[in-house]
């Protein structure tokens, strides 16, 4: 936009809204697919501003978007809510120290509370910006559930959610205010259930066939094969069912729940199967039954570097977040607990400069972050397959604050953080106000997209026949 002000403006009149919403849904974390609370909240804010609800959305109860506006292109802007199990801290403590004023043991350390209001504020300043000029456009609020290890947003594309849309906006907390230009990993997330055969380990286990040693010779063999990967490729497990707390029993069952991440779907899939090999060969050698089931994948971020200049320009334009001394003293706090040498990477990695625990400048384009191959993967990437797609970071936590950390969780309700997600709403409105009313970026954004899949088509790495986990029965229904 050439003037980002009006935006600024309705955000600094609505925004204390939004505060409010992303504090109540901090004191209240709910885990993927369990985000009832937070959507009734988010649905209830949305109708305040005249937004209409779609529930329901790809038949996934915790998934809704909140859409305004009558004709024009549709921005698609993202927004989540869901919490990590564990993480239960004290807002504003500097030490690890649960949050005396619930028994829910779960936190945002991934800060979906300020995410996920962060998005709802853009689309409605966009909206009222559309609105108020007369100008053409229609913006969309996507509550999308379960993006920590569930793969939300792959499951509502594959029911057809995001069918339609002309681009998507959102962002993601952070330590520095930057476009994000960063690559993620695509992954697929499994179980490997083993069955044998129970049996007296001390009298009889000729007689057993052990559930658990095939669980630990796939680790094993997983673990051999790490040699072997692509070097930004990532296997990762958790023993979900050892057998039982019975050294003298031959275990019949056993499960072990694994992450597979590669730079691609395909490199992906050929490394997954190879991890199939090697449980098929552990089942073979403890002549144990093997069940695979399913339950996620997301695929990797295509960048679009028409939307990513266009946000850019808003960024700057609107600035740095204005931290103010009281900010930076209680930033100070955390950073000087981070390891110095850590801190000072995060800060060439990312191009700026400084030493105050809050970043208040803007990082530059083409930073060295600029398609940083990131070894995390994120469900925006589905998306991104669908529709040219641009994301920011915020400003809202002291450089050096690590993701799923009990450090992001108390930081999620300071100043700092709800002046970061203001400042990241007011850039994502102005972007989708650019998208929606300037016809030359909209094209511009959609040829490089589409030339893109004319090269290499979207492959839905969730296969058919698969269900989002809510809507999943038997042995397969989901019990979180």
């Amino acid at each position: 936009m050439k003037d980002t002000t009006p935006i600024s403006e309705i955000v600094a009149q609505v925004g204390s809204r939004f505060i409010q919403l992303s504090d109540e849904i901090w004191a209240n974390p709910q885990l993927r697919w369990q985000e009832h609370a937070s959507v009734e909240k988010q649905i209830e804010v949305a109708v305040e501003f005249g937004f209409h609800i779609e529930r329901n959305v790809a038949g996934i109860p915790t998934a809704f978007s909140a859409e305004k506006g009558e004709s024009g292109p549709l921005i698609a802007i993202l927004g989540e809510f869901d919490a990590l199990a564990g993480l239960s801290q004290e807002a504003g403590a500097t030490e690890p120290l649960p949050n005396s004023d619930t028994d829910n043991p779960n936190g945002h350390g991934c800060g979906h509370n300020l995410l996920g209001s962060g998005s709802l504020l853009a689309a409605v300043a966009a909206a009222r910006y559309l609105e108020v000029n007369a100008l053409p456009g229609r913006v969309r609020y996507y509550g999308c559930p379960a993006e920590e290890a569930a793969a939300g947003k792959t499951f509502m594309v594959k029911g057809g959610a995001f069918e339609g849309i002309d681009a998507a906006v959102s962002w993601h907390p952070g330590s520095v205010m930057s476009t994000r230009q960063v690559l993620s990993l695509a992954y697929t997330q499994v179980h490997f259930r083993f069955t044998g055969v129970a049996a007296h380990a001390g009298s009889a286990p000729h007689l057993g066939r052990s559930a658990l040693d095939a669980v630990e010779l796939l680790n094993i063999g997983t673990n051999f094969l790490r040699e072997h990967m692509p070097d930004s490729a990532r296997v990762h497990y958790a023993i979900t069912d050892a057998g039982g707390t019975s050294p003298n029993v031959v275990q019949a069952n056993a499960s072990v729940y694994y992450i597979v991440r590669a730079v691609d779907v395909a490199q992906m899939r050929s490394l997954y199967d190879r991890v199939v090999k090697i449980a098929e060969g552990a089942a073979l050698m403890t002549e144990t039954t093997l069940e695979v089931d399913f339950d996620g994948a997301c695929a990797e971020l295509l960048p679009n570097n028409a939307l990513e200049q266009a946000l850019h320009a808003n960024v700057e334009k609107i600035g740095g977040v204005p931290f103010d001394d009281l900010d930076q003293d209680k930033a100070a706090l955390y950073t000087d607990a981070y390891p110095a040498a850590e801190v000072v990477g995060i800060r060439r990695l990312l191009g700026v400069t400084g030493e105050e625990p809050l970043f208040s400048g803007v990082a530059p384009l083409g930073s060295p972050y600029a398609r940083y191959q990131m070894t995390g993967s994120t469900d925006v990437g589905d998306v991104s397959w669908i529709a040219p797609t641009v994301q920011i970071s915020g400003g809202t936590h002291a450089v050096g604050t690590p993701m799923h950390s009990w450090q992001m969780v108390a930081q999620g309700t300071l100043p700092a953080a709800h002046k970061g997600m203001l400042h990241a709403a007011a850039a994502m409105a102005a972007t989708t106000v650019d998208i929606a009313i300037d016809p030359k970026l909209l094209s511009e954004a959609t040829a490089e997209f589409e030339a893109v899949l004319a090269r290499t088509p979207y492959d839905c790495p969730i296969p058919d026949g698969i269900v989002p986990p809510p809507l999943r029965v038997g042995n397969e229904a989901f019990i979180g």
